[in-house]
């Protein structure tokens, strides 16, 4: 273990509440330190966008210290604090243990506490292992990751084949850090990467989206789709885009559409705008691109209904959205027909979940003219009160009504809540519920907490 003092990195990015955290659980006895991705970013001069803590106290430990705070999980249990708009995870030093070695009685896969170097050893990337105490100002590196961080590399903690079979979506997220970095990935993890691809096939679909979406997010996302293209990962994860790009001219045409339309997303918040943008940008592709098809391919086909049902994960809200976008486009050319129409079968078109996707859309594509972009920008300034009303009326309409019971189930809810009254008291468990939260909370009256301070 390496221990440096006041390490070079920016005091001040820290978070007061993550501070203030810090310090409480301190305070209370338990060794606790940052960790991870806003360690890593503070070393790199990069302003964390959140902090994680990592801390000996056990998860009812740190809800009885540390007020609005919340127990979720139940195979792995961490504890959520709420501070504003904000929230930060706290977990508890775990150890990575094979199944013979685990304690009897305790599910393979549960939580195994253990020391601040055995949580350090069981992470992904060494790079992701650091632990920074805000308190004292030190740096505590158990797996050499600040020298990596300093020639700009990323290694794998453990043998790197092992570590990216235990866990495939560990093969995207290496990646992802490289290029969001600017990194060199070790040549030993390069190679393990390439030579199990094909493990990503056992990942499931969840994971794979979130980290699509993150790779969407990226500066240049189209470099990293390339790069997962030429190490055969790509088709354990998108198989549909690496069927494109096989073709070298429609590889060109993906490319030149993809860099093209980036302008469509304007909140990388929007699920639907980065999921619009590269559906779109392989639709173009595939429409201009050479085919055997007789037909011109579309959204509908089979084709791409499976690549944002199946590979992107798309939820069925947003596969509708793109959908009616891409149906809306010819619709926007013609500004005439709107204008004959009556203002409800104006706010009907508008009020569609695809109309703002294909706004967006036919600006960048430049499929409207300007006095054509300005007259729709003036439609929907003109009509977006009442906009704003009807998608406040769905919301309303959308809150789940009480399902009518059947006869005699009254009488069975009576009985399971009588025994439902002892069940955790049997089980002696913990209650996870966010709604209990205040139990085990320490009174310490009017005086400002720890936790509540600002660092001075």
């Amino acid at each position: 273990m390496e221990v440096t003092r006041k390490p070079h990195l920016h005091q001040d990015w820290i978070d007061p509440h993550a501070y203030g955290i810090v310090k409480a659980l301190q305070k209370g006895g338990f060794t606790t330190f940052l960790v991870g991705g806003c360690v890593r970013d503070l070393l790199l001069n990069i302003h964390p966008k959140d902090f994680d803590i990592v801390t000996m106290a056990h998860p009812p430990q740190v809800k009885r210290i540390i007020y609005m705070s919340f127990i979720i999980g139940k195979r792995f249990r961490l504890v959520l604090v709420k501070r504003d708009h904000q929230q930060f995870e706290v977990a508890t030093f775990r150890r990575e243990m094979k199944v013979e070695d685990y304690p009897e009685g305790i599910p393979f896969g549960d939580n195994v506490f253990g020391t601040p170097e055995e949580d350090a050893r069981r992470r992904d990337f060494t790079i992701n292992a650091l632990f920074y105490d805000p308190i004292q100002g030190e740096l505590i590196d158990y797996v050499n990751g600040l020298p990596d961080i300093e020639a700009r590399v990323l290694r794998m903690i453990g043998a790197p084949s092992a570590r990216l079979i235990e866990d495939p979506i560990r093969i995207l997220r290496g990646i992802r850090f490289a290029h969001k970095l600017g990194f060199a990935i070790d040549p030993d993890l390069r190679a393990a990467m390439a030579q199990n691809a094909a493990e990503l096939d056992k990942s499931v679909l969840p994971r794979k989206r979130e980290e699509i979406l993150k790779i969407l997010r990226l500066d240049e996302p189209a470099l990293l789709l390339l790069e997962l293209y030429d190490l055969g990962v790509l088709k354990h994860v998108l198989p549909t885009l690496h069927g494109l790009m096989s073709s070298p001219e429609r590889l060109d045409l993906f490319l030149q559409h993809f860099n093209a339309y980036g302008s469509i997303v304007t909140d990388s918040a929007d699920t639907t705008q980065l999921f619009g943008w590269l559906v779109y940008s392989m639709l173009q592709a595939a429409l201009h691109g050479p085919t055997e098809r007789e037909e011109p391919i579309s959204l509908e086909d089979e084709l791409f209904q499976r690549l944002m049902r199946d590979e992107l994960g798309m939820y069925k809200f947003e596969q509708t959205a793109v959908t009616k976008a891409v149906e809306i486009l010819p619709v926007l050319t013609r500004t005439e027909d709107f204008k004959r129409r009556g203002e409800r079968r104006q706010l009907g078109l508008m009020k569609n979940e695809g109309f703002r996707l294909a706004l967006r859309i036919a600006e960048t594509d430049l499929i409207l003219t300007p006095a054509q972009l300005q007259f729709w920008r003036e439609a929907f300034e003109k009509l977006g009160d009442e906009l704003e009303r009807i998608e406040a009326d769905l919301k309303s309409k959308k809150r789940r009504r009480p399902r009518r019971r059947k006869p005699g189930e009254r009488q069975a809810e009576g009985r399971q809540d009588e025994s439902a009254e002892t069940d955790g008291d049997e089980a002696g468990g913990e209650d996870n519920s966010q709604d209990n939260v205040a139990d085990d909370r320490i009174d310490e009256g009017p005086e400002k907490r720890d936790d509540e301070l600002p660092r001075g």
